[in-house]
């Protein structure tokens, strides 16, 4: 009776099969853990208390970065925010002046046109809209001799 194979055992697990098979129930432990865990209402607050120190240590960090950069006299991407906002503002001061110096330009040659003395104005306005349409800052230009409005056809690119 000995010389008979044993047919009706299970063959022993591989390596491979034994390290799944730890592997699949350490994970199902670590994963039931974690419920039990994550199911308190003290890992809520415990979450919560990570939330505020993260974004405090955060806010800490900027500030001490930017009195880093004041401390060497560099610009901070506030200081030159603040410098494109007032740059914008005297742009578009200086546009209104434009329009206003040309407005008054075209009632000086309606009223001159009008008293007959045309020549004045054909010398000198060559020279004034010239130096104005190469600056390239306030850009248009006046269309022809009837064109009172200037248009701005690029714009500020705001800092990120």
């Amino acid at each position: 009776m000995a010389d008979k194979p044993n047919t009706e055992t299970v063959p022993a697990p591989t390596p491979e099969q034994e390290v799944r098979r730890l592997y699949e129930e350490a994970e199902s432990r670590v994963a039931k853990a974690t419920e039990r865990i994550v199911a308190r209402d003290s890992f809520g607050e415990l979450l919560a208390m990570v939330t505020e120190n993260a974004v405090a240590v955060t806010r800490i960090g900027n500030e001490a970065m930017d009195l880093v950069l004041r401390n060497l006299r560099v610009a901070s991407r506030q200081d030159i925010n603040r410098l494109t906002r007032a740059l914008g503002r005297t742009e578009d001061k200086l546009e209104q002046v434009l329009q206003e110096v040309e407005r008054l330009r075209d009632d000086l040659d309606a009223d001159a046109s009008s008293n007959g003395s045309g020549t004045r104005r054909a010398s000198g306005s060559g020279s004034a809209s010239g130096s104005r349409s190469g600056s390239g800052s306030a850009s248009g230009s006046r269309s022809g001799s009837g064109g009172t409005t200037r248009r701005r056809t690029t714009r500020r690119s705001s800092s990120s």
